[in-house]
């Protein structure tokens, strides 16, 4: 083995009404603090080592910006992302194919970062002087973002390495700098039409999202993997949503109920009833909403099975 030592977002109107194929923009400045229910962006590091593992030892770690230095370098054509503390570190390179740039999605195959071959994506995970001389593995890639100099202001990656063998105890880590939740899941109950029983995640890796106006409420809009949905979220007739609050729906609201209509991949409820909590909201200075997540329960046809689902879209 080879030993060796270490080497904002606001949401403004920008985001209203933006399809999120999350990609190589302008970063965003900071975000606003929590209050109200507005998002923070989130930096953290974790990994877990299976018995074996070379450079995990078998371990799991977790670190944030409270209880470590993390720091992002490199550019969109390799990044460099470190966790450092007192007694320990970590380092993580994520690198494109040769003339490429890292955007969403996922990277399989991947070399050893600094020495991949042809077309091979790069990876590599080293700590506390361990590390690989051959990688196998892959990387995905939620969001990825740089400012106008090309450096790196938002990273949210997963990875999984195999050191020295494809068949090696595999190192499997999240990364995330600044990056600010952009998903869609459900689970559907047996007997669920709309879900069919099954479930369902989708992240920026391998979908895209939008947020716009429906009503008073929000519509929210994920393809990918073969699969489309959209979730119709409106409060009671004259009010506006608030984060915080829970809403007991039909398909469409009126002065008494919101309203909750999740549809996709050609099924969709005649009647629906269920209920929906708004877990995050922020607004522009406009009112528009423009970061939003929710929970949601969906009974289609006055049927007991249920579809539950969670949305987030930059909060």
């Amino acid at each position: 083995m080879l030993r060796r030592t270490g080497w904002r977002r606001a949401l403004t109107g920008l985001l209203a009404g933006l399809t999120a194929t999350v990609g190589l923009t302008t970063a965003l400045a900071a975000p606003a603090a929590a209050a109200g229910g507005a998002p923070v962006a989130v930096t953290k590091y974790s990994h877990t080592s299976r018995a074996g593992d070379y450079i995990g030892q078998g371990s799991a770690a977790a670190y944030t910006a409270r209880t470590a230095t993390i720091t992002v370098g490199g550019s969109a054509e390799y990044a460099r992302f470190r966790v450092s503390t007192d007694s320990t570190w970590w380092d993580v390179e994520l690198a494109a194919p040769a003339g490429q740039k890292l955007h969403p999605g996922v990277y399989r195959d991947a070399e050893r970062a600094a020495f991949r071959t042809g077309r091979s994506p790069g990876l590599d995970v080293s700590g506390d002087g361990r590390g690989c001389n051959e990688v196998y593995g892959q990387f995905s890639v939620d969001q990825i973002e740089t400012d106008g100099s090309g450096a790196i202001t938002v990273l949210d990656a997963t990875y999984t390495q195999h050191c020295e063998s494809a068949t090696a105890p595999a190192l499997k880590g999240v990364v995330k700098y600044r990056a600010l939740p952009l998903s869609y899941a459900h689970t559907s109950d047996s007997g669920d039409y709309i879900g069919q029983g099954t479930s369902a995640r989708h992240t920026g890796a391998t979908s895209t999202f939008g947020l716009r106006a429906w009503g008073d409420g929000v519509q929210y809009d994920v393809s990918g993997k073969r699969e489309y949905y959209t979730a119709l979220l409106t409060p009671p007739t004259g009010q506006r949503l608030e984060a915080g609050r829970t809403y007991e729906t039909r398909r469409s609201s009126d002065e008494t109920f919101g309203g909750l209509d999740v549809h996709g991949n050609g099924r969709g409820c005649n009647t629906s009833t269920g209920e929906f909590t708004v877990t995050r909201l922020a607004r522009g200075d406009d009112g528009a909403v423009e970061a939003f997540a929710a929970t949601f329960v969906q009974h289609c046809e006055g049927a007991a099975a249920a579809l539950r689902g969670t949305i987030h879209y930059y909060a």
